[in-house]
């Protein structure tokens, strides 16, 4: 059972203080939680401990070279391979965070999927938590898992210093019209400046410009009116999937430009390796039975289950198929025409209204922090972000 601490007061002077207005947009006022979960320490470090474990076993469950067969077996268009294989055989292609989701359940912490390419949350996460405990009358370092701003700017310190031949100019893209986006772009660019980095830059993916030709081969983005920059560094809060489905000219000319280093990009093309719910079932055949692991396969699985579209996103076309087989309840979208992993179900905690709680842990570099969505329905991905409290 899931046990609850109220949280009162306005969060907003804590964030303001720190010059983070833009922390503050609709969307995380109006779906942050005026509750904490009540998480004890032991059970914290649990899910840290996990997320590390996790991220290792995914590295290790990716055969090297990378055949084509298992690229394809992952849902990946044939138009990324060569930068997924790329990124992936160069270190100074980084992966610079992702969130594990997993089930808290009486047998310990399991991995339910690991957002690798555009995870969001992060003005949740990083600063809306941690500045509802401040107006609650409950900060302290020592009350929250809270890295994850930290962990940010060490990855962007690293990533620089693993490409320091190029100049220190970042562009931040986000897809059109998402307020969201347009924060989650925020809180990485003040990370990536607080690591070093003098030029940042967030704007839509359509104000960007992608040249392969001559002097004005790179990306560029107008700055001011009637003012283009070049950057150097690329950050892409667009899933690469669409990108390679949607713009595959703009697919090409990325690839081009990683490969020559007139760009670097993240999260690298080999985040996909991670993203595509498929690696769910390489897993389970690299370390059955593993202790973090739901039972994972490409084919159905007997019994109650999960099933999933491999590359799909924000919970939907995901099924709960019932003991007897029958679907019991199914989130429509946009993806059902993918291929499916079927995963073993999980029951994720409940408070006493019922409503259930899944773990989100950060990973920048090393598992960093704790949020948890929740809702009374199949899937938490879009409902109320709740902060945490360490007892």
């Amino acid at each position: 059972m899931v046990n609850l601490l109220p949280l009162t007061g306005d969060v907003s002077p804590a964030v303001r203080a720190l010059g983070w207005d833009w922390a503050l947009e609709d969307a995380c006022q109006h779906y942050v939680a005026r509750e904490a979960v009540q998480l004890a320490e032991a059970d914290a470090e649990t899910l840290l401990q996990a997320a590390d474990t996790l991220y290792d076993m995914l590295v290790a469950a990716i055969p090297d070279p990378i055949p084509d067969a298992f690229l394809q077996q992952l849902a990946i268009a044939p138009n990324l391979w060569e930068a997924v294989r790329h990124s992936w055989n160069d270190e100074r292609h980084w992966h610079l965070y992702g969130r594990f989701d997993l089930a808290l359940t009486a047998e310990g912490p399991k991995l339910l999927e690991f957002n690798a390419d555009t995870a969001t949350g992060l003005p949740e996460a990083a600063v809306v938590q941690w500045a509802s405990l401040v107006a609650a009358g409950q900060s302290g370092d020592d009350r929250q898992a809270n890295g994850l701003f930290e962990g940010l700017e060490d990855q962007f310190r690293h990533w620089r210093a693993l490409n320091n031949d190029r100049q220190a100019t970042l562009l931040l893209v986000h897809l059109p019209g998402s307020a969201e986006d347009e924060a989650n772009c925020g809180v990485l660019a003040e990370a990536a400046r607080t690591a070093g980095f003098a030029d940042t830059y967030v704007c839509p993916v359509d104000d960007m410009r992608v040249s392969v030709d001559g002097a004005d081969r790179g990306v560029w983005a107008e700055t001011v009116p009637g003012q283009w920059q070049r950057f150097d560094f690329l950050f892409k809060l667009v899933p690469w999937e669409i990108l390679a489905d949607e713009e595959p000219a703009l697919t090409t000319d990325l690839t081009h430009l990683l490969l020559t280093r007139d760009v670097v990009i993240a999260n690298p093309a080999y985040a996909l390796l991670f993203q595509s719910k498929a690696l769910l079932a390489r897993l389970w055949e690299v370390f059955p039975h593993h202790p973090l692991l739901l039972e994972a396969s490409l084919g159905p699985l007997p019994g109650h289950h999960v099933r999933k579209p491999l590359l799909g996103r924000e919970g939907q076309n995901v099924a709960e198929v019932g003991p007897d087989g029958q679907p019991a309840a199914e989130v429509p979208g946009e993806f059902g025409d993918q291929p499916t992993l079927y995963q073993r179900w999980a029951e994720l905690p409940t408070d006493a209204p019922g409503r259930r709680y899944q773990a989100g842990v950060f990973w920048a570099g090393e598992a960093c922090a704790i949020g948890f969505r929740r809702d009374a329905g199949l899937i938490t991905n879009l409902s109320e972000f709740v902060p945490h409290v360490l007892f």
